[in-house]
């Protein structure tokens, strides 16, 4: 299986793309994106391109690949809603757009979040345009479409979050996580479990294209391909 990775500079690429290297179902890893990952692999191929919006110089580069990872975000801290529609909404029907017309058998998983509101119609900004992004994925010509909504994600592996603050709340609270894991197995996931259960997704068709927290732990746990 070759797999495409966008966003695998932020705290759930990390996650993905280091279970993708560590599969041995999947061939090769592209990793699109605008700063350089600073790490090399004999799977992993990297691609630098500054413009999301506009992938029409690197398309030969996006064709063949039978799963997409697309785990670009921002937080809406801050942020009005325009400009995170731009940035969730728009980017992200930009790249599904042009991988749906380049690769229609592919697979593209989508990490949206805890929360969000598939009516599109609740109080919630960044819910409304998180549930109007699923929805609208869901009607393209893809093979399948998987929208990975985790809430709390517990950090593993030396996987750090971009935001600053919220890598300092996960260096104050990791050990109640560690806690609460323990205890309530299924109240959240692992970065671990997140990157092998989008691996799982695209390897095997989950019952529902909609994955809550306890879906994504259940599906992590699912054995590899090659175990079957």
């Amino acid at each position: 299986m070759n797999v495409l990775i966008f966003g695998a500079t932020g705290m759930v690429g990390q996650a993905v793309l280091r279970e993708c290297l560590a599969d041995r179902e999947i061939e090769r890893v592209t990793a699109i994106g605008r700063s350089s990952l600073h790490q090399q692999h004999p799977k992993l191929h990297e691609v630098l391109h500054p413009d999301m919006m506009n992938l029409a110089p690197i398309e030969s580069v996006l064709r063949d690949h039978n799963a997409c990872f697309f785990c670009l975000g921002v937080s809406p801290v801050a942020m009005d809603e325009a400009k995170y529609r731009e940035l969730t909404y728009d980017l992200t029907l930009a790249v599904a757009r042009t991988l749906s017309r380049l690769n229609a058998s592919m697979s593209f998983a989508y990490v949206s979040g805890a929360g969000t509101d598939s009516t599109e119609k609740g109080r919630r900004m960044w819910a409304r345009v998180k549930g109007k992004t699923e929805n609208d994925l869901l009607k393209l010509p893809f093979s399948r479409v998987f929208l990975f909504r985790p809430g709390v994600i517990q950090p593993l592996h030396q996987v750090r979050s971009k935001t600053k603050l919220y890598q300092f709340t996960y260096n104050v609270v990791g050990p109640l996580l560690s806690t609460v894991k323990r205890h309530r197995p299924n109240s959240l996931c692992t970065s671990v479990e997140l990157g092998r259960a989008m691996i799982n997704a695209a390897q095997r068709e989950p019952r529902s294209r909609v994955l809550e927290v306890v879906d994504i732990v259940q599906l992590a746990r699912a054995p590899s391909v090659t175990a079957l």
